[in-house]
């Protein structure tokens, strides 16, 4: 019998809500999908519970009406401002010589309880890399394997318990109970990558409107992640302080004229900010300049995190950038100059059954992630947020009980995102016009808990 998903993409600029179908052999398929602008939120994190409740209640909505279903749960992503990741090591003794599921979860669980993680961090993720068994590294899936000794390399990302409660708050307030909450770099990384790319090693770069996440991808797993406060909307902000023009209109700039390529030495005529009875005359090769400054200062600070990382060996694949920045023209090419010997790939979410054409550009990447998520474990072992060890051969988990209502809709129901439609440019400079367009549980263990495991560890 198949299961129906709701997924929550909580982002800076925009809340997507996805629902779809997935059959008991893992096939998805979208049935209905809502996108609002955000409120009440800033860099991915809630600043007003209240309007942050109100946007995702309109896309849920609106989620619902196209998909005919009404679905009281949601798996849900979160920003990576306020994670802190570290890696940890758990061991156990195999009593009786052969590695079955309790001896993994145990070994993960003990690799958990090791690691160091503050009072005020929540676990996310509980990722391992790397099984050892007796002395063989590197072991893929320990299960079934024989064995007296099991060891485990964890990587552990938290946030702050704070961000957590007020997101699953504003989501209840939408009237939607949280079942799972994922890091949306991970999300994108699980939409993005191929096959080839999970077994080189890839970093899985998303950036936004107000923020660009990384994740790097080594060895079946997401083995590092940072945050970057930085996105698109920081254009708009650099282009309306260095054109003297309200941010509105530096917005229609920026999706008209913005690129990378070849700069033109056109004129525009702007209002100018404080007074838009004035214009001004710009060239767009100021336009131009402004806006390569900030994406090439972007993935230079980027750059940096792969260097930090200590990984830069272990992505074969390069690098994938994704999300609704990765739409710049000309991004490809500076990303090349800027990661060096790297290959660069723009990527959008792979393609499944029911997608419809507006949630196929790189901004829905995180969303369509988070609805595989639920369909299927991303990796071979998980530990989530519900502290629940999930694994490849799991049974999924009781259907979501699903209320059809009476009336239907079509696709055409869904918001079109806007696209970025860039004007051939005449070779001969002139007068252009700036026409009007629509602006695009369990916390930690207890003292007797803690004792059980150490024994368990011992014997």
């Amino acid at each position: 019998m198949s299961r129906t998903v709701l997924a929550i993409d909580i982002g800076s600029t925009k809340i997507c809500a996805v629902i779809a179908e997935i059959a008991n052999d893992n096939t998805i398929s979208i049935t209905g999908a809502g996108i609002t602008k955000a409120q009440g939120l800033k860099k991915g994190s809630i600043t007003n519970i209240e309007l942050a409740s109100r946007s995702i209640k309109t896309a849920v909505e609106d989620a619902k009406r196209v998909a005919g279903s009404d679905v009281k749960s949601a798996i849900v992503s979160i920003s990576g401002a306020y994670t802190k990741s570290l890696n940890s090591n758990g061991i156990v003794n195999i009593q009786t010589k052969e590695i079955s599921f309790n001896e993994i979860e145990r070994v993960m669980r003990t690799s958990l309880y090791n690691a160091d993680i503050p009072n005020e961090y929540e676990v996310l993720h509980a990722l391992p890399f790397n099984f050892r068994v007796d002395d063989q590294d590197y072991i893929e899936d320990p299960l079934g394997m024989n064995a007296s000794r099991l060891e485990v390399e964890t990587h552990i990302i938290t946030t702050q318990k704070s961000n957590l409660h007020n997101l699953k708050k504003a989501v209840r307030g939408a009237g939607v109970e949280v079942d799972n909450v994922v890091l949306n770099s991970y999300a994108s990384a699980i939409a993005t990558l191929n096959d080839d790319e999970r077994e080189l090693g890839a970093a899985v770069i998303d950036m936004g409107g107000n923020t660009s996440n990384i994740a790097i991808h080594s060895g079946n797993s997401i083995r590092y992640n940072e945050f970057l406060g930085v996105g698109s909307n920081h254009i708009t902000s650099d282009l309306s302080m260095a054109l003297h023009t309200p941010l509105h209109i530096a917005e229609k700039v920026k999706l008209e004229y913005g690129s990378l390529l070849t700069p033109s030495n056109d004129l525009i005529e702007l209002p100018v900010i404080g007074d838009e009875n004035t214009t001004h005359e710009v060239s767009l090769e100021v336009v131009h300049n402004v806006i390569f400054a900030r994406v090439e200062e972007t993935l230079m600070i980027l750059a940096q995190f792969i260097e930090k990382s200590g990984l830069k060996e272990q992505i074969g694949a390069g690098i994938v950038i994704t999300g609704g920045f990765s739409k710049m023209e000309g991004i490809r090419d500076l990303a090349v100059a800027t990661f060096g010997s790297l290959p660069v790939r723009l990527a959008k979410p792979i393609e499944m059954d029911g997608l419809f054409d507006s949630l196929k550009g790189p901004e829905y990447s995180s969303v369509i992630g988070l609805i595989m998520h639920a369909a299927h474990p991303y990796s071979p072992y998980e530990i989530d947020v519900n502290k629940r060890v999930r694994h490849t051969n799991e049974q999924p988990l009781e259907s979501t009980k699903v209320h059809f209502n009476t009336t239907t809709t079509t696709q055409q129901e869904i918001p079109v995102a806007p696209s970025l439609d860039l004007e051939e440019e005449p070779k001969v400079p002139k007068m252009v016009s700036l026409e009007d367009k629509k602006e695009k549980n369990n916390d930690e263990a207890s003292g007797l808990g803690k004792f059980w495991n150490w024994a368990t560890q011992l014997f």
